[in-house]
C-alpha cells in the first residue's frame, strides 16, 4: 500500500462512511474502508432525510434509486396529548424547496449506499470484519491497530484517516479520553415499525403528545412493503426512563409505554394499536455527548456521529453527515498534498455550526411547541389553539429552526407565513 498524502482510510461503513467514500470516488480519490462487522445487514428503523440530504444524494447521482426505496414527505403535523392539532407545515417540494424531504428505513438506505460504493470503488476497497481500536501517527502517515473478526490483530498504514465510526467511536475516545464518557439524559426512546394501512394518504409525519408525559413521532418509510400492499410505518416514543446501554439495536418492550397514550384521539390513527402491532421494537437511551472544540488530530479527523453525536430528533444525524462528507472531500481536493490542512479547513467550516445543532436538539428543536402548549394549558385540552399558540409565533419558531440547520424556509424571509392549520384543526377550534 502506497504511503501518499491522499492514501486515505475511512473507518466505518455506516451511512456517514459510505457517503464519504462515494464523495471521494466522485472527486477521483479511492479510499480504503474498514468496518468492524463481517457482514453488513439492513438494521435499524426509520430516518427522516431533509431536503439538504436529498440534494446531496442527487448530486451523487442516487436520486432515482433513493426515491425507489423511500417515501415522499408532504405534511408535518403537531398534536397535543389529546390529539388536538397545534400546527402544520408542508415538507420538501410541497413547501417550495428545490428538493424533496423523504422518509426511509436506515438499513435500506445503508445497503443502497454500500451496493453503489462497491460498484464504483470495487469490492477490494472494503475490509469487513476489521475493527479499528486505535492509531499512532508520524509526519508521513497513520498506523491503524486492527481487530479482525477471527480474533487476530493486524496493522494498516495510510496517509490519513477519516473516522466515521459512530457514537461509540474508538478514535474519538483516543483523541479526547476526558470527553469520551456519555451522560444519560433521563429520556428513553422506543423505536419501532408497524405494517399497516396508510394514514392521511401515506405522506405525513405526526408529532404527538405532551413531552412532560410522553412523545410520539410517526411516519411512513416504505410503500407496498414487500408486496403486501401496506405501508411500513416508523414510530418513535419518548418518555422518562432508566439508563441502559447505548446501542441502536437493543431490543425493547413497548407494553409499559402504550398506556401513556390513553388520551390521544386521532380520527385517522389508533396509536396504541399501531404500537401493539409492531414488527420490531428497539430501546435506546438518549445520551448526551459533549460537543468537541476540535475534530482534528494531525492526519486523523472525526466525521458524522463520531464528531457530533446528537439526539436523533429533527432528521439531522445522517443529513449532517452528508454535508460533512461533501465538505471534507472538497477540502482534500483543495489541499492535495496536505491532509492535515484539509482537515483543519473542514473543521473550521463545519464544527461550530453543527455544535449549535447538537445543543438545539437537546432543547427539543421545533418540538418545543408541544411543550409550550402543554404548559400554557396546564396539560388540559384547549378550545382555540390560536389563543394558546398563535400561528405567527409558531411560524417564527420553525423558521429559526430551519435556518439553523441550513435549510431556510422558502418565502418566510419576505414575511410570508409558511405554517398552517388544517381544516380539521379549524373545525375543532370552532367547536
Amino acid at each position: 500500500m502506497t504511503d501518499t498524502a491522499l492514501d486515505i482510510a475511512i473507518i466505518g461503513a455506516g451511512p456517514a462512511g459510505l457517503l464519504t467514500a462515494l464523495r471521494m470516488h466522485q472527486a477521483g480519490l479511492r479510499p480504503t474502508v474498514y468496518e468492524v462487522v463481517p457482514e453488513l445487514k439492513p438494521l435499524g428503523v426509520g430516518v427522516d432525510i431533509k431536503t439538504v440530504g436529498t440534494a446531496e444524494l442527487d448530486d451523487l447521482g442516487l436520486l432515482e434509486e433513493f426515491r425507489a426505496i423511500s417515501v415522499d414527505a408532504e405534511d408535518s403535523i403537531f398534536y397535543n396529548h389529546f390529539g388536538q392539532e397545534i400546527y402544520a407545515e408542508k415538507c420538501g417540494t410541497h413547501m417550495g424547496y428545490l428538493h424533496e424531504q423523504r422518509f426511509v428505513h436506515r438499513g435500506t438506505l445503508q445497503m443502497l449506499l454500500y451496493k453503489v460504493a462497491v460498484e464504483r470503488l470495487g469490492a477490494d476497497a472494503f475490509h469487513l470484519g476489521a475493527g479499528v481500536n486505535g492509531y499512532s501517527q508520524d509526519e508521513t502517515g497513520v498506523t491503524l491497530e486492527l481487530q479482525l473478526a477471527d480474533g487476530s490483530t493486524a496493522t494498516a498504514r495510510h496517509g490519513a484517516v477519516i473516522a466515521a465510526d459512530g457514537i461509540k467511536s474508538a478514535i474519538r475516545k483516543q483523541m479526547f479520553p476526558e470527553l469520551s464518557a456519555p451522560h444519560f439524559s433521563g429520556i428513553t426512546m422506543w423505536r419501532g415499525t408497524t405494517l399497516m394501512e396508510p394514514f392521511r394518504g401515506g405522506h405525513t409525519i405526526l408529532h404527538i403528545g405532551d413531552p412532560n408525559i410522553s412523545s410520539l413521532i410517526v411516519y411512513p418509510i416504505a410503500d407496498n412493503f414487500e408486496g403486501t400492499g401496506k405501508t411500513l410505518v416508523n414510530w418513535v416514543a419518548e418518555t422518562n426512563g432508566e439508563e441502559t446501554i447505548e446501542d441502536w439495536n437493543q431490543v425493547g418492550d413497548i407494553s409499559e409505554v402504550i398506556p401513556l397514550f390513553d388520551t390521544v384521539r386521532l380520527p385517522f390513527l389508533d396509536v396504541q394499536e399501531m404500537m401493539r402491532n409492531a414488527r420490531e421494537v428497539y430501546l435506546f437511551p438518549l445520551i448526551r455527548h459533549d460537543p468537541l472544540d476540535n475534530w482534528v488530530d494531525g492526519r486523523v479527523v472525526l466525521l458524522g456521529d463520531a464528531a457530533h453525536a446528537m439526539y436523533p430528533r429533527g432528521g439531522n444525524g445522517i443529513t449532517q453527515a452528508m454535508l460533512d462528507a461533501r465538505v471534507i472531500v472538497n477540502k482534500l481536493v483543495e489541499n492535495p498534498d496536505d491532509p492535515h490542512a484539509a482537515f483543519v479547513a473542514y473543521d473550521a467550516a463545519r464544527r461550530e455550526g453543527v455544535n449549535r445543532i447538537v445543543m438545539n436538539m437537546r432543547g427539543e428543536g421545533y418540538e418545543v411547541i408541544r411543550r409550550m402548549v402543554a404548559e400554557r394549558t396546564e396539560g388540559k385540552p384547549f378550545e382555540d389553539v390560536e389563543e394558546v399558540l398563535p400561528l405567527a409565533e409558531a411560524d417564527e419558531i420553525f423558521s429559526k429552526y430551519h435556518a439553523l440547520v441550513g435549510a431556510p424556509r422558502p418565502g418566510f424571509e419576505a414575511g410570508e407565513a409558511t405554517g398552517f392549520r388544517t381544516e380539521h384543526a379549524q373545525t375543532k377550534a370552532k367547536a
